[in-house]
């Protein structure tokens, strides 16, 4: 059976470990695994902006011996000059894995249930789940074992990133909470999932309207541009409905004292993050920026290697 990586559900808390401890040992050892020897061709397609997302998959899948075909959707139109299902089938023929940025998740599962190769979700309009384990390796790095640690993310609850933190972080045993504006809430079918999840890791997943609440003694604050793409047109609105829940010094007074704070990028300082804290000495999203390489290369790893899971390794400690 082809395994997908479409949602951060896809891994349950075994699985996401596992991933996590080959993307720790991978960032280590560059070139310990060589699945795309060959090399074999890994399609990467691309329907929205992209700069840390295409970097790190072309360089992450030649680390691991493949070539990456990048694929311009400007030019490729799925689902406009050709259909989904027919690209699906076309590309599978090409490539061993297809990796996609598009827009809605539905996208993607019709891609993944025609290619008949692994398919990886590279960001929809609903979940950005290589991203979310990105930030679950660079909290275990700074900050030890994820199990029990509080993330608060502020901003638009309802975007990607809200969403992804919310169903990794649970399946991490941490306790996420999200807080935006009440129009900007969550997906209640994915809040509900993330509880249901964090009821069997000992997590928990809830929205909590006030950022001020959201961040009480919060080890890790997140946040996420507030105009998600394709949503240009609303950015004078959101700026103003979503400036209570900037992520500035003042809210992260409010969380914990060694707190660390983490942004996807691009970030607009003076917008969803000041400055003086994106910049400052709790940040550590450049760490976050690299980790896409490697908890990416896992997980085409794990998507194409049928292998029994490698020993844990050490993380760095807090501060590395």
């Amino acid at each position: 059976m082809t395994r997908h990586f479409l949602r951060d559900d896809d891994l349950d808390p075994v699985l996401q470990a596992w991933v996590l401890d080959l993307a720790a040992r991978l960032k280590l050892s560059p070139y310990d695994e060589k699945p795309l020897a060959g090399p074999r061709t890994v399609a990467v397609l691309f329907d929205k902006p992209t700069l840390r997302t295409q970097a790190s998959f072309a360089s992450g899948i030649a680390e691991l011996g493949g070539f990456p075909m990048i694929i311009d959707g400007s030019l490729a139109q799925v689902g406009v000059r050709e259909s989904i299902s027919d690209t699906a089938r076309v590309l599978g023929r090409q490539a061993s894995v297809v990796v996609w940025r598009t827009h809605e998740q539905e996208r993607l599962e019709e891609m993944a249930a025609h290619a008949g190769v692994p398919v990886v979700n590279a960001l929809t309009d609903q979940f950005h789940p290589c991203q979310a384990l990105a930030d679950l390796l660079t909290i275990r790095e700074h900050r030890g074992d994820l199990a029990g640690q509080t993330l608060t993310f502020v901003g638009d609850s309802a975007c990607n990133m809200g969403h992804s933190l919310l169903l990794a972080g649970a399946t991490a045993g941490m306790h996420v909470r999200v807080s935006g504006p009440d129009a900007y809430r969550p997906d209640e079918t994915v809040l509900a999932a993330a509880q249901k999840i964090a009821a069997e890791t000992g997590g928990s997943a809830s929205f909590v309207g006030d950022p001020y609440d959201a961040a009480d003694g919060a080890d890790v604050l997140v946040t996420d541009t507030w105009v998600s793409m394709g949503l240009e047109a609303e950015s004078s609105v959101r700026a103003e409905v979503f400036a209570p829940w900037q992520l500035n010094s003042a809210l992260l007074a409010a969380a914990a004292g060694d707190a660390i704070v983490l942004h996807c990028l691009p970030a607009y300082r003076g917008k969803e993050i000041t400055a003086e804290v994106i910049d400052g000495p709790r940040s550590v999203v450049w760490d976050e920026a690299e980790n896409r390489r490697h908890v990416q290369k896992a997980v085409l790893a794990w998507l194409l290697e049928s292998s029994t899971p490698v020993e844990p390794v050490e993380t760095r400690g807090a501060g590395s």
